[in-house]
């Protein structure tokens, strides 16, 4: 077993401070490592004895002078603030907004002390974009691209040490040509939790757990965990459990002999009678607690559950799942995209109040934001790729496609434990059989990966509706799922009645289905923009919005063959400055758009729920809970 093989398990945030002492607690006796002003871990998955750092100096550097003046040693005074953090979460909108997405330089530095000398690790979530990491004024490296994970392992002495990161975010447009396209603002800082934690004469790292069921509630578990081995060469003898209320499950991997500075993947299997699985009416979670003793420890909340598929059907522990909800951006008034837990309280509130069992990403969600859909029972189409404009594809220099493949590897390796998972999309929006043949590659290249790595999950792509093929070309021989976005009524003919939207809809579901026979099918988006500074009932308004919605929805659940359909999107967001609708200017002449905001939302920016929500909750309610 390798990588992720079959993941199906997750965490779930725990909302108190009593559930991280007890995810630290089996390394307390190993590590007593690092001190720092009492604050809560967000995420609840993790290795034992971290400890997040949370409060930092910021000092923005418009002028990009700081590495001439010395600032990566630390020397310089600014503003207290609360990581996760953006810099200037405020500003979206006219020339102020359009400077503020252009992006800038600032400097955050922290401080932390270790109780003793030894081995390090430096964790960091997200950093948007480019990241100088720097220890006591010498480098440790740096790390470029938004909500993806990174860290360093330096050997510190005992005794108090400075953190100091540059960030910059300049250059959206060079951004896009790297394989960062920003379809939503761009927020500059450290937006996601950085944690400092003493590593010890082993660590454990990269957790999976693959479920297949059997009869009579039983459930087969194999558990697997990546050893790594700092002390001298000799056996260790990882040990773990699952544990769900009065049911303890061991965990026992044997010994493994090891070399000092080796690494070895080490997996067992388990039986779980009576298993309580993992699902969206039902999201069950068991506690996952691995440990090498006296040395390092992993805790997780995990799910039971086993995805399968056939054909155009999809299916969690072998019953049928039929899928709805919306896209998320993980944007929120005055915080941007570092999320407080209350926000991603509010964003969760805000998908049930809308009835979804399901959700959707561009980009990789931040782990806090997925163990709070985990547990509530919410089923996840999480894209890992690069996220490009409608139809494009920049990744096309060799070193260019191999950081899109490494993107997904990072991703979906991080999000791995999360059951509400199903799919890892690898592309937003292609155009046909591909922008070329790098896309091509990129995407066979990655599919075969995780198909290795993750068989219990699937692997999908997005076509851009405008543009879908008649043949499906090599781009999709592999892929186990495909998603087309539908803006019938909104970009395409939007004075129809609602009876020939339908027959349009149901012409492109069709073809759909001849094109992808084998594959199961999804509608990624659709909607329409809405506000009050339109007339009632006209396109642009709340009442078109809500109707819209309502012809597409109907049309999906009355297509068997369709497996899920997301609305675009939950809330509105801020994203270009000067987006003023796209394309929908040229068949709605007189439409009246705020510009820099994306308003497809069912809710607004601020978070108030418009007509639309309560249509949409009115029809989804209705329809299978799974």
């Amino acid at each position: 077993m390798t990588g992720f093989q079959a993941i199906v398990s997750t965490t779930l945030k725990k909302p108190v401070f009593a559930t991280v002492l007890a995810c630290v607690a089996l390394a307390a006796s190993a590590v007593a490592s690092a001190e720092a002003p009492p604050s809560q871990s967000l995420i609840f998955e993790g290795p034992g004895g971290r400890i997040p750092l949370t409060e930092w100096v910021l000092k923005r550097d418009a002028a990009n002078r700081g590495t001439s003046l010395g600032w990566q040693k630390g020397a310089f005074s600014g503003a207290t603030v609360r990581v996760p953090n953006v810099v200037n979460a405020t500003v979206y909108s006219g020339k102020a907004g359009g400077r503020n997405y252009q992006g800038s330089v600032a400097w955050y530095r922290t401080t932390f002390k270790a109780a003793a000398a030894g081995r390090y690790a430096i964790s960091f979530q997200s950093a948007n974009y480019r990241a100088e990491v720097f220890l006591d004024g010498r480098k440790l490296g740096s790390h470029r691209g938004s909500y993806l994970p990174f860290s360093f392992q330096p050997n510190v002495s005992a005794g108090s040490h400075t953190i100091v990161v540059r960030v910059d975010w300049r250059f959206p447009g060079k951004q896009a040509e790297e394989g960062f396209h920003r379809t939503w603002f761009n927020w500059g800082g450290l937006d996601g939790e950085v944690d400092v934690r003493q590593i010890g004469a082993s660590d454990l790292s990269q957790p999976t757990i693959a479920t297949t069921l059997a009869a009579a509630g039983q459930a087969t578990v194999t558990v697997g965990v990546v050893v790594h081995n700092y002390g001298p060469g000799r056996t260790v003898i990882p040990e773990g459990s699952l544990v769900r209320g009065a049911q303890r499950i061991p965990l026992s991997f044997g010994a493994m002999p090891m070399a000092a500075g080796a690494t070895a993947h080490a997996t067992t299997t388990a039986t779980v009678p009576g298993a309580a699985l993992w699902s969206p009416a039902v999201p069950s979670l068991y506690q996952l607690e691995l440990a090498v003793p006296g040395e390092s420890s992993y805790s997780a909340r995990v799910g039971l559950r086993q995805v399968t598929w056939h054909g155009h059907q999809l299916f969690l522990n072998g019953t049928r799942l039929q899928l709805h909800g919306a896209t998320i951006q993980e944007d929120v008034p005055g915080h941007g995209d570092a999320l407080t837990p209350a926000d991603q309280d509010s964003i969760v509130a805000d998908l049930k109040a809308i009835g979804a069992n399901a959700v959707r990403a561009q980009h990789p969600l931040d782990p806090a934001m997925l163990e709070r859909l985990d547990a509530a029972g919410l089923l996840v189409w999480q894209g890992v790729g690069p996220v490009e404009g409608a139809g494009m594809w920049y990744s096309t220099t060799a070193r260019l496609t191999a950081e899109a493949e490494q993107q997904v590897r990072t991703a979906a390796t991080a999000a791995a434990l999360h059951p509400s998972i199903f799919a890892w999309n690898l592309v937003d929006e292609i155009a046909g059989n591909g922008r070329n043949q790098a896309e091509v590659r990129y995407v066979r290249d990655s599919t075969r990966w995780l198909h290795a790595n993750d068989p219990g999950r699937l692997v999908a792509v997005d076509i851009w509706g405008r543009d879908p093929p008649s043949t499906a070309g090599a781009l999709y021989s592999e892929v186990d799922a495909v998603a087309e976005t539908d803006y019938t009524g909104w970009y395409e003919v939007p004075h129809e009645t609602p009876a020939q939207l339908a027959t349009r809809m149901r012409k492109r579901l069709a073809a759909m289905e001849r094109t992808f026979p084998q594959k199961v099918l999804v509608i990624s988006e659709f909607g329409a923009e809405s506000n009050t500074l339109n007339k009632p009932g006209a396109p642009g308004s709340y009442a078109f919005q809500a109707q819209l919605l309502r012809n597409h929805i109907q049309v999906y659940a009355a297509t068997p063959n369709l497996t899920a359909m997301f609305v675009w999107v939950l809330r509105d967001y801020p994203l270009t400055p000067t987006f003023s609708g796209g394309s929908i200017h040229r068949v709605i002449k007189h439409l009246r758009l705020i510009e820099g905001l994306n308003q497809k939302g069912l809710f607004t920016y601020g978070g108030a729920a418009k007509p639309a929500a309560g249509a949409v909750a009115s029809l989804f309610k209705a329809l299978p809970p799974g």
